[in-house]
């Protein structure tokens, strides 16, 4: 089965450096490799909202590489530290970006990420509509 890469604008450095596909078209689906909240300078927002705007945004640019928006989505794992800390805020900035049907997801706790000041990072499956 044919697999292609997606690179949003900017992330190509960065995922050769650490030898990863920000996204990659596998049959139908779309597997989107888990996106902090950085900015695009490489800096941390110490705003947790901010953060989790910043996450999103990187999916929706892998997502619209591959023709999709985040209608699409149909599973989604978060990962975060401090989740209970944070979770009404993560929702909050989330239901802008989901909508009904909402995708499968997963919320894990973790002791930390890669990294520093990350308290999220999200990655998702979107289906390829065969239409």
């Amino acid at each position: 089965m044919a697999r292609k890469a997606l690179f949003p604008v900017g992330a190509r450095v960065t995922a050769d450096r650490i030898k990863l596909s920000p996204g990659i078209i596998s049959g139908n689906h779309v597997f989107v490799t888990g996106m902090t909240g950085s900015n695009p300078d490489g800096t941390m927002p110490e705003i947790l909202e901010e953060q989790f705007r910043q996450a999103f945004e990187k999916i929706g640019a892998v997502l619209r590489e591959a023709g999709l928006d985040f209608g699409a989505i149909v599973e989604m794992t978060s990962y975060h530290v401090g989740l209970r800390d944070h979770f009404d805020r993560f929702c909050t900035v989330r239901s802008n970006y989901v909508s009904d049907p909402f995708p499968a997801w997963t919320a894990v706790e973790v002791a930390g990420l890669r990294r520093e000041g990350a308290v999220v990072e999200i990655r998702v499956v979107a289906a390829i509509d065969p239409d």
